[in-house]
């Protein structure tokens, strides 16, 4: 019986309806129904593989020039094609939601990270309905999805336990999900989802845990089993390990491979880097090499004392990008020895924005350092004293700004920079044997993350759909770059693109370039310059590949026209208004976003976990009080009442060998600590600890008070907290403290409270002195919290 192509601009693809003869009885010879058919993409449709790394720079990767050990990606550079002009948003968030749109990061509502979210509609990090992404489509119209990764584009006031789960991967077009809600995890402790429920993972660190290589064995297992029960279908998989993003973690073996070979500093290396770039072609022989900027300082200035644990810093950075190319190289190997590389469209985007330089002129053991605004606390002394720990489980490290601008060689700035090509070239590798004839050759037409999702529906013969689930679709603002794929002299077809993040802000049309730095990413306060007196350069990148020499003085016609052309598309694609808020952006109510914790009292159940910073209520730089209901058994207990946050900065209420406990982690360097003389007995009790601040200011100290059933049992000071931020990643757990542990006092896998968590309480301020919290006053908080 002859098929017909199903109709796909209306997705879901409405169901056959039979209006043939209807019988009364199935034996009569007259019945005939078709077969029922699943939906299939068209014919030749290929499978699909999109590898996005994290924070990597044009000129890291060997493939690009660069001087870490990238194999797999010369690899499919050399049976595939490379784009040495392809660029992204300079940051990952707006990145990540292009790519897997088709659109403009604005238009998809993604103007920043998800954590500034503004009510304004180019930054509200909602992404409109209209704006179905690729994998809704793809799905729609036969393929497997499956994702494995870092996902930063769920609201923040969605990444609770309860959802809503319509921006989680899978409510955005993936069959399956496995891997991290936000924006970095911890390689050696992460905070894992599968789908949308919370897992751990099955090994520790010491024993050979990493969770690049985690996310690698689920995606290989994923595909296995694809392609073991579905033959004739497709699959696309979103491979985006958050790797090489800051916390760098990586084995001594892949890191000690570099040993010495970073100690000339990262001024030389660039040069170095520059040299193997033209030589490669990557870049042409008329590039030249930018200045270093006035802002990063110069190898030769950096103290003698600290180099050591600068070589250090990018040793390990470089060997955790090895480490990842090796990864990625499993999983295509696995794809090899499916039977099925050949005819799968391989995305290697090497990078979501620039190098980040948001490790500070000196990097960081821990990031939580900067994040606080306690960057005086983190010496000279303090780094050298660490320098082993580097890139190991008791660091959360990143390297210096001066690494970071040697990674963007040969051009300007680096991520969040979204003027210059520091913060939005990224080298990608495409590779499809069955697709294109092309072996081993470079192309340099321009194009941009939201060229991705159209050349793969136009790889796949699918077209861009009119209607999802009822809803009119927004066009595809990308450009699809199968006609670059065996013409190497094509003209190119994205011949505008505009530039924005943070106010850092461009325009590119037909060779040429108008951009402005408004901010530096190290400086965390807002520019004191107004977005008006923002100085803008000129560049003509047909002749001038790195926009080393700005025209603007000589060219002002010209300058005034791209100005007024980056207005035209900044209106357009809902960049206006220009926002260079910081702080502000931080705060919910400033900002006009929903928020989940409202008021002075939150209670928590026992069972309840995975809860972040988002969801929890703030008990920074005020007086607080922590209650825990529990049980203990006959035979005592002992384990983790409440936790909040990990080794890097957190406190928690615990029970140490039965004896009521209290732990305020500052930063991992030093725990302060408030315990009992007593182990609890059986029965049921209430611990409690007060914590009286002593501001005023941010991330004082203060004097925490342990009680039981009301009577105090403990008393002691804490020297300072943290004021802002205990952790992107780790989260608050009642029973238990996932992830990595705030205290020494116990392991992760140990932690788990062996009573009976009933329930917590957290309260600001501590005006009531009734140190036990009665039934009525349980429900009376319960209910004010529905």
């Amino acid at each position: 019986m002859a098929t017909h192509e199903p109709p796909r601009t209306h997705l879901p693809i409405p169901d056959p309806v039979h209006v043939g003869l209807t019988t009364f009885d199935a034996k009569d010879p007259d019945t005939v129904f078709p077969p029922i058919q699943d939906i299939r993409p068209p014919r030749g449709a290929p499978n699909v593989l999109i590898v996005l790394l994290d924070d990597v720079g044009f000129g890291a990767s060997s493939a690009f020039g660069g001087p870490c050990a990238t194999p797999v990606a010369e690899r499919l550079a050399a049976n595939g094609l490379s784009y040495s002009r392809f660029h992204t948003t300079a940051l990952c968030s707006p990145s990540r939601q292009a790519l897997l749109t088709g659109r403009n990061h604005h238009s998809v509502g993604m103007g920043g990270i998800t954590e500034i979210a503004t009510s304004a509609p180019g930054y509200s990090s909602v992404r409109p309905k209209a704006t179905a992404p690729l994998p809704e489509t793809l799905r729609l119209n036969g393929y497997s999805t499956a994702q494995f990764g870092k996902c930063h584009e769920v609201p923040t006031w969605h990444t609770s336990p309860m959802g809503p789960f319509d921006m989680w991967p899978t409510g955005s077009g993936f069959d399956h999900f496995y891997g991290f809600i936000g924006g970095e995890a911890n390689q050696w402790f992460p905070t894992l989802y599968e789908g949308t429920t919370p897992v751990e993972p099955d090994r520790t660190p010491d024993q050979g845990y990493h969770l690049t290589e985690d996310l690698t064995n689920k995606a290989i297992g994923w595909v296995r089993q694809q392609r073991s029960l579905m033959t004739d279908k497709p699959f696309f998989m979103y491979f985006a390990p958050g790797a090489t993003h800051a916390p760098h973690h990586v084995a001594p073996e892949w890191s000690d491979k570099y040993k010495g070979r970073f100690d000339a500093g990262w001024d030389a290396l660039r040069e170095e880097t520059f040299e193997r770039q033209k030589a490669s072609g990557v870049i042409p022989p008329n590039a030249e090499l930018t200045p270093r900027q006035d802002e990063i300082p110069a190898w030769d200035d950096m103290p003698g004392e600290l180099k050591p644990v600068l070589a250090r810093q990018m040793e390990i950075y470089a060997g955790f990008l090895e480490h990842t190319d090796h990864n990625v190289g499993r999983l295509v190997d696995a794809l090899d020895d499916l039977g099925v590389l050949e005819d799968t469209l391989i995305y290697y985007v090497i990078g979501d924005n620039g190098a980040s330089a948001e490790g500070q002129i000196n990097g960081t053991f821990n990031a939580n350092f900067f994040y606080n605004g306690a960057e005086e606390m983190e010496t000279v002394e303090f780094m050298v004293g660490h320098t082993d720990e580097f890139g190991g489980p008791d660091a959360y490290n990143h390297y210096a700004v001066g690494w970071a601008f040697a990674m963007c060689s040969p051009y300007q700035w680096s991520k969040q920079v979204a003027s210059h090509f520091g913060g939005t070239r990224n080298g990608t590798i495409v590779h499809w044997p069955n697709g294109f004839t092309a072996r081993g050759e470079l192309r340099d037409q321009f194009h941009h993350v939201i060229d991705i999702a159209p050349t793969v529906l136009e790889a796949a013969g699918i077209p861009h759909p009119l209607f999802v689930h009822g809803i009119q679709q927004r066009p595809i603002e990308g450009v699809s770059m199968v006609y670059t794929f065996d013409d190497a002299l094509a003209a190119e077809r994205h011949e505008t693109q505009y530039f924005e993040l943070g106010c850092n802000r461009g325009i590119y049309h037909k060779g040429w370039t108008a951009v402005t730095k408004h901010a530096t990413p190290w400086i965390s306060q807002s520019s004191n310059t107004a977005l008006d007196d923002d100085v803008w350069e000129l560049y003509d990148t047909n002749v001038d590949w790195t926009q080393a020499h700005d025209l603007a003085a000589e060219q002002p016609a010209r300058l005034a026209a791209m100005q007024r052309q980056f207005l035209i598309e900044a209106t357009k694609y809902n960049v206006l208004p220009l926002d260079d808020r910081r702080v502000e952006r931080l705060n919910s109510d400033s900002a006009g976003r929903p928020v989940l914790v409202k008021g002075t009292s939150q209670l928590l159940f026992g069972g309840m976990g995975r809860l972040t910073e988002h969801t929890v209520l703030n008990l920074k730089n005020k007086s607080h009080a922590i209650t825990a209901d529990i049980d203990v058994p006959d035979a005592g207990a002992t384990g983790v009442l409440v936790a909040q946050g990990g080794q890097f900065g957190g406190w928690c209420v615990y029970l140490d060998d039965g004896v009521p406990a209290y732990c305020y982690n500052l930063f991992g360097a030093e725990r302060f600590k408030v315990k009992g003389t007593q182990p609890v007995g059986a029965g049921h009790h209430q611990v409690r600890v007060e914590f009286a601040y002593a501001g005023p200011g941010l991330g004082k100290g203060g004097e925490a008070v342990v009680f039981l059933d009301g009577a105090e049992v403990g008393r002691g000071h804490v020297g300072a907290t943290q004021a802002f931020l205990f952790s992107y990643d780790e989260t608050c757990d009642i029973g238990r403290d996932d992830a990595s542990p705030v205290s020494d006092d116990y392991t992760s896998p140990g932690s788990k409270f062996t009573g009976t968590v009933n329930w917590v309480q957290l309260d600001q301020g501590t005006d009531d002195q009734d140190h036990l919290i009665s039934p009525e006053e349980r429900l009376r908080v319960a209910m004010a919290r529905q």
